[in-house]
């Protein structure tokens, strides 16, 4: 069975950084796209950032230029790193999955931007 676990969230500084981390299990081979949504507290869950089995990474507006996305696939981990922090970053960030015509979620992990 796939499972997605998200790790790395907790409470920073604005400007400062986090790593998430997504570790994926059961996945089967072949092509695939990976991508981390949030959640703010009472808003909708939003897209920020997807990257595919080609290694080719896309970003929403809010992430370009301060967040990276890569997949190390020799370790099946998702990451998503976030520099520069805003207190608009305050959400919980959900890892997914889209392959073999199923998606998958991880059950998120809160990021917290606070001074």
């Amino acid at each position: 069975q796939v499972q997605l676990v998200e790790s790395g969230g907790g409470l920073v500084q604005p400007g400062g950084s986090l790593r998430l981390s997504c570790a994926a299990s059961g996945i089967a081979y072949g092509w695939y796209v990976m991508r981390w949504h949030r959640q703010a507290p009472g808003g909708q869950r939003e897209l920020v950032a997807s990257i595919s089995s080609d290694d080719s990474p896309v970003y929403e507006d809010s992430a370009k230029g301060r967040f990276t996305i890569a997949m190390d696939k020799t370790k099946n981990t998702l990451y998503l790193q976030m520099n520069r922090l805003k207190p608009e970053d305050t959400a919980v960030y959900y890892c997914n999955l889209d392959g073999g015509g199923m998606h998958y979620w991880g059950k998120g992990t809160l990021v917290t931007v606070s001074s």
